[in-house]
Order: C-alpha cells, then structure tokens, then sequence
C-alpha cells in the first residue's frame, strides 16, 4: 500500500458494516498486491462490531472514514470515492480476498482505448472454480444479472468487453465518474452499479472484463442479514434505474416487454416466496419515477443483450443484486 507522502495512482475502497471477520481476510490480501501505488479507504456505515477501533490498532495505514449512520453501500462508497486521491478507483467488497495480482491485471486492463471501468473475475469463495461475476450484462427487458453467473470459471478466461462491472469488485476511471456522476446514494444498495454501467454506456464510456484480475467473494454476505429489504431494494431500483437510463423511443418500444417480465417477476415472488416485498418495492418506486428519469436521447438498444427465457432467470428476478 502506497505511503501518505505522494499522491497514490489508485484508490481502493471498501464500504463495511458490521464485517470486521470479512476485513481481517480482505485487507491481508491487498497488502499483499504486487501493484504498490494505491491507498485502502474502508467507510464504516456506523457499525457495532467494533470495527473503526480494531481498524485503528491493527491497520494503521487504511484510511478510515467513520459513518454515524449505516448510508447503505451507494452512498458510503460515494463517501470513499470522493475522499480518494487516486486516478482510478476501484471498489471492493469487505467479504472479499483478492489475488496478489488483482489490482495489477486491473490496471493493465485499463489501459486499452476509451476504458472508463474494468470488471474482475469474481468467483465463490468456498467453490474459486464457480464465477460468480464475470461482468454484467443487462437486457431489452431492464433486468441485469452477473455475467457467467454460476458456470465455470475455466469458461470465462478470455478478456472481453462487457456492459459494465458489477462494484463488489470493480475498477472506475476519476474522470469518468466526474462527467456521469457517482452512485445514486437514494438506491442504498442493488442495482446502483447497473445505472452507473448504463449512465456510462450512454456516455459512450466502454468497461472491459479481465479474467486476471481474480476476486474470491462470499456471496451475498451482506444481502442474507436482510433478505426482504434486499427484494424491496431490487424491485425499487431496477424501476428506477430503466427510467433513468432509457430514451423514449425505445422505452415506449419495449414497454410491453419490460411490463409484462416484471408482472412474472411480482407474481413469482409475493406467490413463490408469499411476503409483499416485491410488491412494496414497485410501489415505493413509482412516486419516483418522473424525478429519476433524465433527458436521454441516445439509443442503448444495441448494448443491451436479447431478453433472456423467464426460465432462466427466476421469473426476471435473478439480479445482479444478488451478488453481495
């Protein structure tokens, strides 16, 4: 990790809540980077394990910015991201444990034309052999999901250009992030990289899957505490986020098939998992909507991937939310 005496080239930034367990695996493993010009900046979103304390012994050298409140994971990363010195800053979950090599590959990854983001090889913790993010893919249909989800990661080692990188462990230029702007801190959690991914695309910003830079994750270590507030979170931000990112023509166009693989969506899961999470989280979303929606004249159709069989994606819920 880079000293406080010169500015470091990267910024990595950690949001945690209440997982100082998670943080004594996933700091170790960036000390161990073999990229050395970076800072560790861990927001702490006012947790009650003692987590700013054991970090001020044990970890000296991580920059630690204490939250009263827990702000959700958006907006504590925006908080890191805007304390960050660095040109480039990547985000990365606290229930992670990175390969020497991470930062590294990610850098290198960036150097190719018009990079604004570089996804990692996110795999299983308990099964490194399963990915469990290879980048995102979105549809025609709104709905997002981790690219490779669940497959083999032998079948994801070649690089690619992707839609976007999901931010349990991603790679973000500065002067990207300044012309779209950060996260959207009303989203708290899920789904917040996808329209950041999306406001990137429309700005004609390309982000690049690297299958070096590999990343173990704890699937959902966060997400399992509070599985209803995650299902209103979902269902609320994927409104949000095709209203925002949408232009008119092709909203109108596709508005059929966005209703109609959302209701299968709603219906699967206040039926299938018999609570109104879902359904409250639609609703909460639709006061909202006019306020979200930006002036987007520039098509995102042919960046979108084909709309996915419902079959495979669990009636359109199966969101990229369900990677942390």
């Amino acid at each position: 990790m880079e000293s406080t005496a010169k500015l470091p080239v990267a910024s990595v930034v950690i949001v945690n809540w209440n997982g100082r367990d998670w943080l004594s695996h996933c700091l170790p493993s960036l000390a161990k980077q073999t990229f050395e010009s970076f800072e560790v900046i861990v927001v702490d979103n006012g947790s009650s394990d003692g987590t700013s304390q054991w970090l001020q012994a044990e970890w000296p050298e991580v920059r630690l910015i204490p939250l009263a409140t827990n702000k959700g994971f958006a907006e504590a990363n925006n908080v890191g991201i805007e304390a960050a010195r660095g040109a480039w800053i990547a985000t990365l979950n606290n229930d992670t444990m990175a390969d020497p090599s991470w930062l590294a590959n990610l850098m290198e990854a960036a150097e190719q034309p018009g990079t604004g983001s570089v996804a990692s090889l996110v795999v299983y913790w308990e099964h490194p052999e399963v990915v469990d993010a290879a980048g995102l893919v979105v549809d025609r249909a709104g709905i997002a999901w981790n690219r490779g989800h669940g497959e083999p990661a032998e079948r994801y080692l070649t690089p690619a250009e992707v839609f976007g990188a999901p931010a349990s462990a991603a790679l973000y230029r500065r002067e990207m992030l300044e012309e779209i702007g950060l996260f959207d801190g009303a989203y708290f959690a899920f789904y917040e990289d996808v329209d950041l991914a999306w406001r990137a695309q429309n700005a004609g910003w390309r982000c690049f899957y690297c299958p070096g830079a590999r990343v173990r994750h704890w699937h959902s270590a966060t997400g399992k505490r509070m599985p209803k507030q995650k299902l209103y979170l979902q269902s609320r931000n994927k409104l949000w986020t095709i209203a925002k990112n949408y232009c008119w023509p092709e909203l109108l166009f596709y508005a059929p098939l966005i209703a109609g693989y959302d209701l299968m969506g709603l219906i699967y899961r206040t039926i299938g998992d018999r609570n109104l999470a879902a359904l409250q989280g639609r609703a909460a979303a639709l006061p909202g909507l006019w306020r979200k929606r930006r002036q987007q004249d520039r098509p995102t159709g042919s960046r979108l991937a084909p709309v996915t069989p419902p079959w495979r994606l669990r009636a359109g819920e199966n969101s990229n939310g369900l990677s942390r």
